[in-house]
């Protein structure tokens, strides 16, 4: 996709100040004494357990975990990617599981195509939603394949559309629809999340609260206890991180 198109397909979606994928600082943290496990609701892991933030945002686990963890991660960020393929395994088991730690994921756009992605995750509902979102991430490359390919002049016909229309075509044409498809979610659902631009906005609207909330400059960037985890972009200094403080 030319830059031209990029920043024209940005301006539809409104103003936006766009963020980096990946870099960050260091920020070292002291050894905090263990945290006790906590038990899971009867016949479910924590990690079973997820529901949808007062900010849209989908939250794995104990609602009421000591250790929280908040993640601005753009679907079409290579880094964040690499992150979910690192962690997801380890993360549930070891540390949602145990209730010590929840986990929020809010998408992030970099891209339009993000603003897609992240509408037609959440619309598929809660227990959709982070098997969706780790498919995206751990299948990183079929994702972006088809947006890869589409011709710039599809997406062009798609951003003469009008508004209700508009998403579905660049759907269409970056063939998010049939990754999605592909992994459960009804063509219908599909179409009726996209078609209510509403679901494509807000995860704009996410995103501009997060680079004003937490002055985010690059995905992924973590948020532990509503602090920003500078340094934090791979899973091993967030795992390093999290038996610091306690859950280990």
């Amino acid at each position: 996709m030319t830059p031209s198109l990029r920043i024209a397909l940005l301006s539809s979606l409104g103003a936006l100040a766009l963020a980096g994928c990946g870099d960050s600082k260091t920020d070292p943290a002291k050894e905090q004494d263990v945290i006790a496990k906590i038990a899971a609701p009867e016949g479910k892991s924590w990690s079973e357990v997820v529901s949808f933030d007062a900010d849209g945002s989908a939250v794995m686990g104990n609602p009421e975990a000591p250790i929280k963890i908040q993640e601005y991660g753009a679907f079409t960020c290579g880094h964040c990617a690499s992150f979910a393929q690192e962690s997801h395994e380890e993360l549930k088991r070891d540390f949602i599981d145990t209730g010590r730690v929840s986990f929020k994921l809010t998408p992030f756009m970099l891209h339009p195509i993000d603003a897609v992605a992240g509408a037609i995750v959440k619309c598929a509902g809660p227990e959709r939603y982070f098997p969706l979102a780790d498919a995206t991430f751990l299948e990183h490359e079929n994702f972006i394949a088809g947006a890869q390919a589409a011709p710039a002049q599809q997406i062009e016909s798609a951003m003469g559309l009008p508004p209700a229309e508009r998403f579905n075509a660049m759907a269409a044409a970056w063939k998010i629809d049939q990754f999605y498809q592909a992994r459960g979610v009804p063509a219908d659902t599909v179409k009726q999340c996209l078609a209510n631009v509403e679901n494509v906005t807000a995860i704009e609207k996410g995103t501009n609260d997060g680079q004003k909330k937490y002055n985010i400059t690059g995905t992924p960037t973590f948020i532990i206890n509503g602090q920003v985890a500078e340094g934090i972009t791979t899973w091993g200094p967030m795992r390093d991180r999290l038996r610091t403080m306690g859950a280990r």
